[in-house]
């Protein structure tokens, strides 16, 4: 098992934007010391407690500080990036990292960035856009031209060279492309079945085990169609995770602290206005009133002491079958960052060791 970062970015509303960018930074570089494997960086528009609207250039600034951690965006929504501009951006921020880029990509699910860039999520509009997009961003990068791609929602066309000088040009360092990773959240989820039909990354967002147990289901439904065989060595699982001296300390500085207040005050009400605290649950039969912070704590997060977390990160890979990565939910805790280091290097030197013995495979895990 590796350990890796997954960063919305999250912060409270009342943080200056250069000042959450600046912990964020702070984090990467703390993550590239302990020798984690690699960091995602999400992209929003419209929720000030992700306020993050350019991954990209949070990572070309931490690529410049790290020397050894795969940083990408996770992911580029792809809805509101012309696909060949983005195409020679990503190839270009490929480079900058000597091959250290991975590639997330997006479908967008927030109905406020919906609004703001007009596009229709509730038809699906939003998942269409994805695949196309994605389409012509790997076909820039793989197929030479000339060629004219006309879809439904871009014409792209990739010249043939003119005035004896100019023609596309741009290409990743990794060839064909950096890794690409999709994150799925849904029963069922059609962009990790995108995932297993086309051998990129499946990230599954911190949901409750038992829920997240059938994303594999999705991986391998979509592989099927490709006649691939997918690893569970490539799946990722985002968990929020708090380790600590004790059991005690770990709850205070999780549940009483910013992951308390952020699932609280934003990421609980969220998910209640969607519909999607069925996620969380350990059991349908339990109401939506009663999943609150605690209830998240206790069924879904995983916290406490190194051997607390260790047991914990067992159970819950035996319950999904397996994965190959465990993203820690990032949080802000610039008030205490002592704290939050301390907890990324806990469970780097004395959780991890403990569980090389969990190697994921093909098939289901023992």
């Amino acid at each position: 098992m590796q350990l890796g970062y997954f960063a919305m970015p999250s912060h409270p509303p009342e943080c200056g934007l250069k000042e959450g960018h600046d912990w964020d930074l702070q984090v990467l570089r703390w993550l590239d010391e302990l020798g984690y494997q690699e960091a995602w960086i999400g992209e929003h528009h419209t929720a000030p407690w992700e306020p993050h609207p350019s991954p990209d250039l949070l990572i070309a600034q931490s690529l410049l500080q790290t020397k050894n951690i795969r940083i990408g965006p996770g992911g580029f929504l792809l809805p509101y990036h012309h696909p060949a501009e983005l195409a020679n951006r990503v190839a270009m921020l490929d480079h900058l990292s000597n091959g250290r880029l991975n590639f997330g990509v997006a479908a967008s699910g927030l109905p406020s960035d919906w609004a703001m860039f007009n596009v229709d999520g509730m038809s699906g509009q939003n998942r269409d856009m994805t695949r196309e997009a994605l389409e012509i961003i790997l076909k820039m990068w793989i197929e030479p031209g000339p060629w004219t791609h006309k879809g439904k929602f871009w014409t792209v066309t990739k010249p043939d060279t003119m005035f004896d000088f100019l023609k596309p040009h741009i290409k990743p360092l990794q060839a064909p492309h950096p890794p690409i990773g999709v994150a799925g959240l849904s029963k069922n989820s059609d962009t990790l079945k995108l995932a297993g039909e086309r051998g990129f990354i499946p990230m599954s967002l911190n949901l409750n085990p038992a829920y997240v147990g059938s994303h594999w289901d999705s991986v391998e439904a979509g592989a099927a169609k490709t006649g691939r065989t997918p690893s569970r060595k490539d799946w990722r699982m985002v968990r929020e995770v708090f380790v600590a001296d004790t059991d005690e300390e770990a709850w205070k500085l999780s549940t009483g602290d910013m992951m308390g207040r952020m699932m609280g005050e934003y990421f609980l009400p969220l998910l209640g206005h969607f519909g999607f605290k069925d996620y969380l649950k350990a059991s349908p039969d339990v109401p939506d009133s009663d999943v609150t912070v605690e209830y998240c704590a206790r069924h879904n997060w995983i916290v406490g002491s190194p051997a607390t977390v260790t047991e914990k990160i067992e159970k819950i890979y035996r319950e999904v079958g397996g994965f190959g990565v465990l993203l820690v939910f990032g949080f802000d805790y610039k008030h205490k960052p002592e704290a939050w280091h301390h907890s990324l290097r806990l469970l780097k030197q004395e959780v991890l060791p403990k569980l090389k013995h969990l190697d994921a495979s093909v098939g289901r895990a023992a």
